[in-house]
Order: structure tokens, then sequence, then C-alpha cells
């Protein structure tokens, strides 16, 4: 698929190749639903954002322009700008000699390290499946809230809501208890990691324009047994960002990240199983538009089309 666009105000002008698979000439560790993972011949890894989409654990046919560049290179950002709260398996964006040009932008060579099984959500409103428990039964995630709460209401304090984290299906939610289960001891470590995390981002995405209503983190283990902060870093495919000029309780607020998608979904009634629908270009544009807009207001940098 080509796409017509160029990055001009938020607008894409430029052609695209829009890179949803992967064919390397290494051994293949791992596909996600949107990255590839190869083992690199001094033993890291090289970890590529492809332009997949995902949208309720369904990986649709369509990729979107750009989006594996924005993942990666924001991720490079916050890894760099957090690296002081805990470690990170970062190595370098830059191309070892020999790979494809088309990994360029899209690509980091990363650590190995033993990936911890817990999806790891930090809270900072009331929105999306929190907001649906809540209006059952006024907690998220069994947390007690206030009665009295709307739609997209900030919390006292940011709320860690770890998951499991399914290889197949749907990722469940799980109690403190049931996360200790999962994890051991290194259960508060994460949660208190994942929290400080969360709110030093939402402090700089603020600075920006930007709320960071909620995201998720995963970590690893390294060699020493130390935590690292592995895979995307505050992404809009793991965070919701919203414009902070247009945020008001009681309604869902726009955002930057694939809410755009989930929301054309929504409205045609997807039964949300395989096969994806095709979606029009205009959702295609729309989506590769903020994307490049979250990365440009958090990064300050102009986005660099490759």
């Amino acid at each position: 698929m080509e796409f017509l666009g160029k990055a001009k105000g938020n607008m894409v002008e430029k052609m695209a190749e829009v890179i949803t698979k992967t064919d390397l000439p290494l051994k293949q560790v791992s596909k996600g639903k949107v990255r590839d993972t190869y083992e690199l011949p001094d033993g890291n890894l090289l970890m590529i954002a492809t332009d997949r989409l995902s949208a309720f654990d369904v990986v649709f046919g369509q990729g979107i322009p750009y989006k594996g560049q924005v993942l990666n290179m924001l991720s490079a950002f916050w890894f760099s700008k957090l690296a002081h709260a805990v470690p990170h398996h970062m190595v370098s964006v830059q191309m070892p000699p020999g790979l494809p040009k088309w990994l360029n932008g899209r690509a980091m060579v990363v650590k190995r390290c033993k990936p911890i099984k817990m999806e790891c959500v930090v809270r900072g409103y009331l929105v999306g499946s929190g907001w649906k428990e809540y209006c059952e039964k006024k907690s998220v995630c069994g947390i007690r809230l206030p009665d009295g709460m709307r739609q997209a209401s900030k919390l006292a304090r940011p709320l860690f809501t770890p998951s499991t984290k399914a290889d197949v299906g749907h990722d469940v939610n799980v109690s403190p208890a049931e996360g200790r289960d999962l994890v051991g001891q290194a259960y508060d470590e994460i949660e208190r990691v994942s929290i400080k995390l969360y709110n030093e981002a939402a402090k700089h995405a603020e600075s920006c324009g930007i709320i960071l209503a909620d995201t998720k983190f995963e970590f690893g283990l390294d060699e020493a047994g130390k935590l690292v902060w592995i895979d995307e870093a505050l992404t809009p495919d793991s965070s919701r960002y919203w414009p902070k000029e247009s945020y008001k309780e009681g309604i869902s607020p726009p955002s930057y990240d694939k809410q755009f998608v989930r929301d054309y979904l929504e409205g045609i009634n997807w039964d949300k199983k395989p096969p994806a629908p095709t979606l029009p270009d205009e959702v295609i544009s729309g989506t590769t538009n903020k994307y490049v807009e979250a990365y440009e207001k958090l990064t300050g940098k102009n986005f660099v089309m490759r």
C-alpha cells in the first residue's frame, strides 16, 4: 500500500511505503501485534516498530503510514528523558551496518532482558474500561472510588492497575494480590516505578499542552536480576493522550491515540472479531496525523519522514 502525504502542520503530503511485514536475514525472536524482534550477532536484539494497526486485539490488513517511526522515535525520546527513574533496554537507534535502509527511524537496538509477564497500567483519569466499571460498581479494577465522579474526571491520585500479559486473546485485570502471585517480590518496586514514570511523563506532557490520561508500561529483568523498562515507552499505542485545550469532564475527550480508529469501528457496529473491516482513507490519514502531532508536541521536534 502507498499513501499520499507530507508532514506540514499536521497533514501528511509525501508518498510513503507502509511497512507491515519484515523479512531480515537474522533469527526472528518474536512477532507481536506491531513489533518484530530479531537477534543480532552481538547478542543484542533488533526491535522493529512496523506500521501494523491493532485494535480490539485484532491486527488489521491495512497499516498506518509513519506509525512505526512515531512509535520508535517517541519511545527513544521517553527512554532517554526518564532514564534517571529506571534503567531501560534501549542501546541505540542507529542501525548496525549491512541492514536495510528502511529500518532507519523505525527500529532500535535493545538489550536482551527476561520479560515480566504483567502489563503495568497507570490511570490518572476515569475513562475507558475504568469508566465502564465505575458506572457499574463505583470502582476501577476493584479499587473503590468516591461517588459522583464523571467520565474523564481526574483521579485523586494515579492508580496502578496491572493486568495479565496474554500471548493470545485479551489481557485480564488483576488485583494486587494476584499481581504479587504473578511477579513475586518485584511487585512493589514495579508499582513504585510505574507511578513515578507516569507522574514525570504527565508533568512534561502537560507543559506541552497534552494530558496523559493513562498509559501501559512493560518491564523485564537483566542478567543481574535488575528491573529494566522494556518494549515501548509512552507512545500513542500504549497511552491515552488528550489535547489539554479541549479537555472537559463528562465526555470521552478527543485523543492522539488509536481512539480515532476505535470510535470509527464502534460507529459501524463491528463485532470486534477477525476479519478486520477495511478502513476508509480518511480514518487512516487522520490517525497518521494524530500520531505525528503527538510526536511533535511532546518532543518539540519536527517529525522527519523516512
